[in-house]
């Protein structure tokens, strides 16, 4: 059931027919919105790896950041590079696809299938826009449900994410804990902060002012507003690196000169890199998705839906809880994930965590980071051997 895309397409057209597989929901399976109005008809376009075993007690859900999409592990179909996380997920790896059989799942809002701004309306035919409702962190994970429903899946051995991937397991093991064995949040938080809210803000804004964002119709009219998505992109970008790995990487280091320019050209490294991240990001993602994904994630507040008691999300949990922090990410610092942890320790969860020390900033965790590879792979083991899995 592998899903493989070794043919670089147009990103327009996986929007609408993505190269992975798809699961369609008609009207008699509409998904709940926590806007109050129901989504109906929708599809989840998602990839699988490795093989379902008889009992379908050996699957994993993998969940996406930001702009990440359904192809963690297998070459993706717009930009033709590997998978996001081909470094943690195969066979012998962490994630190993010989033991375990893995669904990744583009998001509800996303844009590369499941459905989104850039889907086609059904009452009119042309892309949603800004039609479609606002969506929530809770609003992609019962999607998400409705999809392992369809593979008969009672209870996934474990859910995995970073950053808003991060949320989607927590909102897992609150909203589903019977359907959740093991959970593995990495670098995210129980909610967003404000400072983060704020570095959203500033990206949205930037698209929004783009004269080719038409009010979100830009693909009604023909138009694109790929100058201010890329400026929201530079932005976040540098929200995840660290200020020792961008001194490191680039420094104060000149452009392709040996002097200034003294004009406004890309005269810095670091400039010029932000600027490759910013264009080579709109070739891929879809500028009303960003502002979509951003503000579920702005949304996303744990403890607010337990009357600000984050403990109570997990009242009575029998998951299995490891998180994973790094001491350079100030995006979703350690202190984030230690309130985690306190909460999950005041209902007598089994919780490890494992802060490590790193100065690859908040992206380590889709990084070459050995210790987060080591912490994933022996806790799944411990735990398969709970379970029963272990050979």
């Amino acid at each position: 059931m592998k899903s493989s895309a070794n043919t670089v397409v147009n990103a327009g057209s996986e929007a609408v027919t993505p190269s992975s597989e798809v699961a369609r929901f008609d009207e008699t399976q509409p998904l709940q919105l926590d806007a109050g109005v129901e989504l109906a008809p929708f599809q989840i376009a998602y990839c699988t790896y490795g093989t379902l075993n008889a009992d379908k007690s050996n699957a994993i859900l993998i969940c996406h950041a930001l702009t990440g999409d359904q192809y963690c592990a297998s070459t993706h179909p717009v930009t033709g590079k590997p998978g996001w996380w081909e470094v943690l997920i195969g066979p012998g790896k962490p994630i190993d696809t010989d033991r375990y059989f893995v669904i990744c799942s583009n998001v509800i809002g996303g844009c590369l299938g499941t459905t989104g701004p850039a889907s086609p309306n059904p009452a009119t035919g042309q892309p949603f826009a800004l039609d479609l409702s606002v969506v929530t962190i809770r609003d992609m994970v019962r999607a998400q449900a409705m999809l392992v429903d369809r593979f008969g899946i009672d209870q996934l051995f474990s859910v995995i994410g970073g950053s808003m991937g991060g949320m989607q397991v927590l909102q897992w093991a609150s909203s589903y804990p019977e359907r959740v064995f093991t959970a593995v949040p990495i670098a995210t938080g129980a909610r967003h902060t404000s400072q983060n809210i704020a570095f959203h803000e500033v990206g949205r804004q930037a698209i929004i002012a783009d004269p080719d964002w038409r009010q979100g119709r830009y693909l009604e009219k023909g138009t694109r507003p790929s100058k201010g998505l890329a400026v929201a992109r530079m932005a976040a970008h540098v929200t995840y690196l660290s200020e020792a790995a961008l001194h490191r990487k680039f420094g104060r280091n000149l452009q392709d000169r040996d002097v200034p320019s003294f004009g406004f050209d890309a005269d810095f490294q670091i400039e010029s890199y932000l600027r490759h991240q910013g264009m080579s990001f709109v070739d891929r993602f879809d500028a009303n998705s960003y502002l979509y994904m951003t503000r579920a994630m702005d949304y996303f507040d744990l403890a607010a839906d337990h009357d600000g008691q984050l403990a109570e999300a997990f009242r009575g949990t029998r998951t299995r809880f490891c998180l994973v922090s790094f001491t350079s990410d100030w995006l979703f610092p350690t202190g984030e994930n230690r309130a985690i942890v306190h909460a999950l320790n005041a209902t007598g969860a089994s919780v490890s965590f494992v802060e490590i020390e790193t100065d690859k900033g908040h992206d380590a965790f889709l990084l070459d980071e050995p210790e987060m590879y080591a912490t994933i792979s022996g806790f799944l083991m411990s735990a398969a051997k709970a379970r029963g899995l272990a050979r």
